[in-house]
């Protein structure tokens, strides 16, 4: 991939400005165009990976995904590409969408693209092409979505079809009723639960704030803009410390590979005017992920974006993740909706929180505290009330970072009778330079745990409770990184091995 030279003066800490990212997003588009096939209604990029939802919906994601990103980028060429795809995709190629089925979610980016996109590509297609597409994107109407992010999938395929006059009551049932399950899952401070439970990870941002906002915006909907984008403003004043200062998003939660996704909600800040982030600042968070992934080798020597974090890694894979997922990285390049004059590209960049100076700052509704370090941009996310699927390492840690991975040794976790489960993870609060919270361990031990941070130094305290007297217990640090060195220093029921036995009563271990 050529990128282009450095501009150290508009950009002095990533070097990168609106024409890096033009360069990337027409070269991601270009690497995908001889992987089109049945027409252009399918893109089949090469790997032996495929996901629970077989090849030809695979297929079907590669041309929703990539189509979402000529739309961002507003290429008319490949816009019409797209539409011949479109054309052999609703006459017979595309599956059906059904209920809980993969095409619901790629009628999604499909109807957010033509959206976007209606006078250069939906307003030039014959007819016959526009009743037959209307008919294929109106069964996500009637379709059951998973209850989480996907109840807004119907949501932007409903918006769509509304504006171009297609089944408008049902059209406006469908939106209405996703907008409305969402407010269940709302719990303050900017913050989602991705569905019931406490599932907090990157979908907060690349989907429970997107979708709504975005519909707002295209629908021109002052209240709606009025509702959502507060929410996003406040969502953004803590989403922004989630960003090292190398520009790694904090490694935590499901679907990693898509990567800079994580920068769709800064973009969607400064597109609605929804943002407590100076431009500069915006641009700064943004344009750090796009090149610390690139960096690193996200992009193949075909141009194809990899399954994975760095290249291929298949650790952060889910049974849904297809070759073509990691385009839902697309969503980042929202920034170029805004024309170059606009002060987010114009402004001179400014650092990132993780930048200016040592910080702890609590975060409410997940009860995350996060810890980070100006001398080396390191973030710390201290988790003591996130938890998604069970044993799942990506939201089970008792902490994450920039710089680390979730360990198949068990980094990060106390270990109860050698059983080094988290489960039913009760948060106990968050405050100035401290957190905690209480789980089930091994043998149904019970353990309360409290945080505390000040510069880089943490103390962890464990308290043990309803595990046999002598039952083993061992605390786990950081992750080995290369590059990155952490100390633990025993301090109480531990011994110079971070292990340690149960008395006859509760036990501390810190």
């Amino acid at each position: 991939m050529h990128i282009p030279s450095e501009d150290l003066t508009l950009s002095p800490y990533t070097g990168y400005t609106r024409v890096h990212w033009e360069a990337v997003a027409d070269a991601l588009l270009a690497a995908t165009e001889p992987y089109a096939v049945e027409g252009g209604a399918l893109y089949q990029f090469p790997g032996a990976h495929t996901s629970w939802s077989g090849r030809l919906s695979d297929g079907l994601e590669g041309y929703a995904r990539t189509l979402l990103l000529a739309a961002f980028r507003r290429d008319e060429t490949a816009l019409e590409r797209y539409a011949d795809g479109l054309a052999a995709g609703v006459f017979g190629v595309w599956p059906r969408i059904e209920d809980r089925s993969q095409p619901l979610v790629e009628a999604a980016s499909i109807a957010l693209a033509l959206r976007l996109t209606r006078p250069l590509l939906w307003d030039r297609l014959d007819d016959g092409v526009r009743e037959r597409a209307a008919a294929w994107l109106g069964d996500a109407l009637g379709a059951e979505a998973w209850p989480c992010n996907w109840e807004l999938f119907p949501v932007t395929v409903g918006g769509f079809l509304k504006e171009i006059g297609y089944e408008t009551e049902a059209s406006g049932k469908a939106i209405d009723r996703g907008l409305e399950r969402i407010e269940d899952w709302y719990v303050g401070g900017g913050w989602y639960t991705d569905g019931d439970g406490r599932k907090y990870d990157y979908y907060n941002g690349w989907a429970m704030h997107l979708y709504p906002v975005l519909h707002a915006w295209l629908a021109d909907d002052s209240r709606l803009l009025s509702l959502y984008g507060d929410r996003l403003d406040a969502h953004l004043a803590d989403y922004a410390h989630l960003f090292g200062g190398d520009g790694a998003p904090m490694h935590q939660g499901r679907s990693l590979t898509y990567r800079f996704a994580t920068t769709a909600p800064l973009w969607l800040g400064a597109l609605t005017g929804r943002t407590p982030l100076a431009p500069g600042e915006t641009r700064r968070l943004a344009s750090g992920a796009l090149r610390y992934f690139l960096d690193r080798g996200a992009v193949n020597e075909d141009g194809l974006l990899t399954l994975g974090w760095h290249g291929p890694d298949e650790a952060v894979l889910q049974g849904y993740s297809g070759p073509a997922s990691p385009y839902w990285a697309s969503k980042a390049f929202i920034g170029l909706l805004l024309p170059p004059e606009h002060e987010v590209w114009t402004a001179v960049e400014e650092p990132g929180p993780a930048e200016r100076a040592d910080l702890v700052r609590s975060i409410d509704a997940p009860n995350w505290l996060i810890q980070s370090t100006s001398s080396d941009g390191l973030v710390r996310l201290h988790n003591h009330g996130s938890e998604d699927v069970r044993y799942d390492p990506y939201y089970t840690r008792l902490a994450y970072s920039t710089v680390t991975a979730p360990s198949p040794s068990y980094d990060n976790s106390v270990i109860v009778g050698g059983d080094p489960s988290r489960t039913s993870i009760e948060p106990l609060g968050v405050g100035e330079g401290w957190v905690a919270s209480r789980h089930l361990a091994g043998g149904g031990a019970r353990v309360t745990s409290l945080v505390l941070a000040d510069g880089a130094v943490e103390v962890r305290a464990h308290l043990v409770a309803g595990a046999e007297p002598g039952t083993s217990v061992r605390v786990t640090g950081w992750a080995d990184t290369e590059g990155v060195r952490a100390e633990i220093l025993p301090v109480a029921g531990l011994s110079r091995e971070l292990a340690g036995v149960t008395g006859d009563g509760d036990t501390l271990f810190v």
